[in-house]
């Protein structure tokens, strides 16, 4: 038999909730079947408040202290009740403890990945979890939203919901500010400002209030982790001649292990090996980044006076009908520029007058006269 079966029927002259589970949120005193005292002892402790509901109707709130439960206490339930002055006879209600004090160290973490688009690496799946606190701020608003007719109720009934809520507005307050993932371990303060900052108001229709809000990590998918460790590689890498001492203290660290003689031999070995990595590296890498040089532009085509085909600009001679390309000297042979006085080859002037008939000779011949050139 329990002690409460002992008491069954019982009139009930002291009421309070001892030695509560930290983690339980609301007690209801165990009154069914059994008639309060009128005048009994109600002890409210810190983190606690009690609550008086009669036949549903939530009716006299209590804040810490100690009551005695007379008409004038309670003033609602005597409205309620329509109890006259001096009314001494016990009662029935029901009376519920309501933990106050701060729920800190509940959990909230996504139970799959969240799907979110990066500017950088497209669309990336994002995994976080973290803790935060509430309270109960409005007792019997949260008697009223919330608990229904058990005789507890603990964080863990109301966690699942917490964290649903939590990691719903996870989703749309990182995906609104648009951080890059190579930047989101910076921004975990400001994230979880802005989660609490919205989801307050819902807290507080339920009648909780919270306090704080965490976020502890956000952990990328494995491909993009490798991909940020590759370029803080290449970030090593770009001063080389660091990288070069690098390498030859990490191998005269790891040939110094060796004992006797042939530690000492390696040791050498593996400066030298160490050095010439790196210099591979650097000299690699340094002609990598040297700009190439353009190509070779193709020779200009000019086109032939007499057939009309197209020749090369270097050709004396068109090499489809075999007649000269432009002027030529009339000493040496070379191609000269057109308009100009002198050979740029031998210095012979190209014009010249005929001894002859004083014509303009800039051939090997005169045109006019036959005559040879001058």
């Amino acid at each position: 038999m329990g002690l409460f079966d002992f008491i069954k029927g019982q009139t009930i002259d002291v009421i309070e909730a001892t030695d509560l589970p930290r983690d339980v949120v609301v007690f209801r005193f165990p009154v069914q079947d059994n008639e309060i005292k009128m005048g009994a002892s109600l002890t409210v402790r810190e983190g606690q408040c009690a609550i008086f509901v009669n036949e549903g109707v939530i009716a006299d709130v209590f804040g810490p202290g100690r009551y005695e439960l007379v008409t004038q206490n309670m003033p609602v339930l005597t409205k309620l009740k329509s109890w006259p002055y001096g009314f001494k006879s016990p009662f029935k209600a029901e009376v519920y403890f309501i933990a106050t004090n701060l729920m800190t160290d509940q959990k909230w973490g996504t139970s799959n990945p969240v799907l979110l688009r990066d500017a950088e690496f497209g669309m990336i799946r994002l995994q976080a979890f973290g803790a935060y606190a509430y309270r109960v701020a409005r007792p019997e608003v949260f008697l009223r939203q919330i608990f229904g007719t058990l005789s507890a109720f603990t964080t863990h009934e109301l966690s699942g919901y917490l964290r649903r809520m939590i990691v719903s507005t996870l989703s749309d307050v990182v995906g609104e500010k648009q951080i890059p993932a190579i930047d989101i371990a910076s921004q975990y303060d400001e994230i979880g400002a802005d989660i609490r900052a919205r989801i307050q108001p819902r807290f507080e229709e339920m009648g909780l209030e919270l306090q704080n809000l965490v976020v502890e990590n956000i952990s990328l998918p494995e491909n993009v982790e490798k991909a940020i460790d590759q370029r803080t590689s290449m970030g090593v890498l770009g001063d080389l001649g660091r990288y070069t001492q690098y390498q030859t203290a990490e191998a005269i660290r790891d040939f110094a292990k060796n004992e006797g003689a042939g530690g000492f031999a390696g040791m050498g070995v593996g400066m030298g090996a160490g050095m010439n990595v790196g210099r591979a590296m650097a000299d690699s890498l340094a002609s990598a980044s040297a700009p190439s040089a353009p190509p070779a532009s193709p020779a200009a085509k000019t086109l032939c006076p007499s057939c009309g085909q197209e020749v090369s600009d270097e050709a004396k001679f068109c090499p489809h009908c075999g007649k000269p390309v432009g002027a030529v000297c009339p000493k040496c042979g070379g191609k000269v520029t057109p308009g100009a006085k002198f050979c740029s080859s031998c210095g012979e002037a190209l014009s010249v007058k005929c001894a002859k008939c004083g014509a303009e000779v800039t051939g090997k011949f005169c045109s006019s006269c036959g005559e040879p050139r001058p």
